[in-house]
């Protein structure tokens, strides 16, 4: 018979190990600044966060891959959204690990030409911690975690979820607090 204290111990171990394998940015970090190649309505154009973020806060999103079904009906609800964004004063970003191509096609497709799709380097996918992995071993996409940051350069929401529903909501409602706040 296993003693009470040694099951207690390892029912908080099982609990804090997922959690700690799906580390992302702490809210209240400094997001890392980067540029990637991206797409908007099948135009391609050379896409900066600092520069973004001068003109309001930013909604960095990352989704697995392309013409998924979860990743398509986010991008749907995020394309829905787009004018409450806009209301905010936010720009939404989608983040995948894709080729340009592919995302010029999704941000026509899926994206509805209403927000940009970038490409996310081996570098932003590790700054950001969005490496989706199985066993232990990366599979070369990334997790479905959507970041707001700020106009300072700050982590102000972090949501990972494999499940796309809540991610417009949450960072909608992020941002519109930021709005607030002015």
């Amino acid at each position: 018979m296993i003693p009470r204290s040694i099951k207690v111990a390892a029912a908080a171990v099982a609990l804090v190990l997922p959690f700690a394998a799906q580390a992302e940015l702490p809210q209240g970090a400094r997001a890392p600044d980067f540029a990637a190649q991206g797409a908007l309505g099948g135009r391609t154009f050379q896409f900066n966060l600092r520069q973004a973020l001068r003109r309001g806060p930013v909604v960095l999103y990352f989704y697995p891959k392309a013409f998924t079904q979860g990743c398509t009906l986010e991008a749907h609800a995020f394309a829905e959204a787009t004018d409450q964004f806009r209301a905010a004063g936010a720009t939404v970003v989608g983040m995948s690990a894709d080729d340009l191509p592919t995302l010029q096609k999704f941000s026509r497709e899926a994206c509805r030409d209403k927000f940009a799709v970038a490409a996310a380097t081996p570098q932003v996918i590790a700054a950001y911690d969005v490496d989706l992995k199985r066993d232990g071993t990366s599979t070369g996409l990334t997790k479905r975690t959507s970041y707001v940051i700020g106009r300072d350069g700050r982590v102000v929401l972090v949501h990972s979820d494999m499940d796309y529903r809540d991610h417009v909501r949450l960072t909608l409602e992020a941002v519109q607090r930021l709005r607030a706040r002015r």
